[in-house]
């Protein structure tokens, strides 16, 4: 009879500790899970989280401690002009190419890791999109290269 009570009591307090659990995970997974877009940049594919919004962009890849080879951020501003990204508690080396409109590459950064440094596009951008460090390089992406991939950037904030 003890040990019936006993085993209640367990199954009580695990179900009551899974549910605090699922909460706890399901608690603001808005904000952590974004929309995905299939890109292309000569040939090479990527996979990029979109950030489509003041908040989304000014978190970013903020405490990610791994992102694969071929995926990466696309920031999408709600307009054109001088945009810049920084390295805040982003502890990922990243590269980030700044776009124009036709969604041409203006400009390449190299980026450190949980720095404050800006690091900007040298004229009017739309996007931003940020890789692995040194992996535009690596496959010898420049300037003037152009993104391919639908990137729709209507209703941004």
């Amino acid at each position: 009879m003890k040990e019936q009570k006993y085993q209640q009591i367990s199954r009580i307090c695990l179900v009551v500790l899974l549910t605090a659990y699922c909460q706890l995970n399901v608690a603001g997974a808005e904000d952590r899970w974004l929309p995905v877009v299939t890109l292309g940049i000569l040939e090479h594919t990527i996979i990029a989280e979109v950030a489509d919004t003041a908040s989304k962009r000014s978190t970013g890849l903020m405490h990610r401690t791994y992102l694969p080879e071929d995926s990466g951020m696309l920031f999408i501003f709600p307009t054109t002009g001088i945009h810049c990204m920084w390295m805040k508690d982003t502890v990922l080396p990243l590269s980030v190419a700044f776009l124009d409109e036709a969604k041409k590459i203006v400009n390449i950064a190299e980026m450190i890791p949980e720095t404050l440094i800006p690091h900007c596009s040298v004229r009017a951008a739309r996007y931003a999109l940020e890789m692995n460090t040194g992996w535009f390089a690596a496959r010898k992406i420049k300037v003037g290269d152009r993104l391919t991939g639908a990137i729709n950037s209507d209703n941004m904030q």
